[in-house]
């Protein structure tokens, strides 16, 4: 299975590509700000083409280009119902101190939009995803988790964390509907509980793994984990 991905635009946020080995078809996740540019390069190289965009939370940064490849591929896009509103109105997620750097820029929601809910399959060009609702950062932050076959042919489960999980961190709670411990909640109640191999790919920064993170990382210390007792 193809995989990939690139940070985009001033807040490098991660946008990624997900295909079955030798498809024509893939998902999108993610695509932010600059992201259009050197998505469509990489699909036209690839020879592929999106069935759909997935959206981990609706801040700006992970959903400004949604509504412009909507349109180019006619295709959905899908975001938990909590977060639908930014897609139209993101300074509601974010706050006014974007207001300046967005200066005229408008924005729209594309013509097909899908909500997620929470342990409610999807399958996408081929691709059984998992949804899971984790609340924190935002009220409708999703995690995706996919399963893909490892070099050694077992099985490897990722997570597409957006800005839930980093690698050693966690999501930001200070903007409009982010809960601090809400988030930590989300966390240990849907993430940690995950095998230790678990890949994670975030919204920001490099890939962990839910062992490293459950080992390591600083924001999870204490955390009473369904099953596990606290870390």
């Amino acid at each position: 299975m193809l995989v990939t991905g690139f940070p985009a635009g001033m807040f490098q946020t991660n946008c990624y590509v997900i295909a079955h080995d030798d498809a024509r078809e893939c998902v999108v996740v993610d695509p932010g700000q600059d992201a259009a540019e050197p998505l469509m390069r990489f699909l036209d190289e690839s020879n592929i083409t999106p069935v759909a965009i997935l959206l981990t939370h609706g801040h700006l940064d992970h959903t400004w280009s949604v509504e412009p490849l909507c349109r180019t591929f006619d295709i959905p896009a899908y975001i938990h119902t909590e977060d639908r509103y930014m897609l139209s109105d993101p300074l509601r997620g974010t706050g006014p101190t974007l207001a300046a750097l967005l200066g005229d820029a408008e924005f729209s929601e594309p013509d097909e939009v899908r909500g997620l809910d929470d342990g409610v399959p999807l399958e996408l060009a081929g691709i059984p995803f998992g949804v899971l609702h984790t609340p924190g950062h935002t009220q409708g932050s999703v995690v995706f988790t996919i399963e893909m076959d490892g070099p050694n042919g077992d099985i490897v489960r990722v997570a597409l964390t957006g800005d839930t999980l980093f690698a050693g961190s966690i999501g930001r709670t200070d903007l409009p509907g982010g809960d601090h411990e809400q988030l930590l909640q989300s966390i240990a109640h849907s993430l940690l509980p995950m095998s230790d191999d678990t890949v994670i790919l975030p919204g920001h920064g490099g890939q962990s793994s839910i062992g490293s993170e459950r080992a390591a990382n600083p924001f999870l210390v204490g955390l009473s984990v369904p099953g596990q007792g606290k870390l």
